[in-house]
């Protein structure tokens, strides 16, 4: 029997990725097909946040803001005060092996997909020491998409 869809919650810089409307974006487009998926994705409300500083502190053009306000209103957000994801977060931080660091962000971001058992997507390697023991994880190279030899898509 072949599995269904999936659901899947995204990382910061997955939602970046279809904001900045380059190569990345069309290869996890391509090959996950989020926007097709009878799932919306989920994001942590963290991320909320994230990608509006960033737009703001870059200046971003309208044509960007237009596109994160629209991917902002198509998914899911996950609040991290629900009692589930405040439990996943006890979890994450109590499972970091010593030495392994994890920036605060990331731990909300994993305790949302700990809490909704959500495969998190993400370019980011820190969530490794999770996967497969708290989390579901797909790792995305964030060289996808982009042309050897010329600088990235940003």
């Amino acid at each position: 029997m072949t599995p269904g869809p999936r659901r899947y919650i995204l990382d910061t810089n997955i939602l970046l990725a279809y904001i900045r409307a380059g190569g990345l974006g069309q290869h996890i487009e391509a090959k996950y097909g989020l926007r097709a998926s009878p799932f919306r994705p989920l994001i942590c409300v963290v991320s909320v946040g994230e990608v509006r500083a960033l737009g703001a502190r870059n200046r971003w053009n309208d044509e960007k803001t237009v596109r994160m306000n629209e991917l902002l209103s198509q998914v899911v957000w996950v609040d991290i005060s629900e009692p589930g994801v405040l439990d996943a977060y006890v979890a994450v931080v109590n499972s970091r092996p010593k030495g392994w660091e994890i920036r605060d962000n990331d731990k909300w971001i994993a305790a949302a997909a700990a809490a909704t058992k959500a495969c998190l997507l993400t370019t980011d390697t820190d969530f490794d020491y999770l996967a497969g023991k708290l989390i579901e994880r797909e790792w995305i190279d964030p060289k996808l998409g982009k042309s050897p030899g010329l600088p990235g898509t940003a």
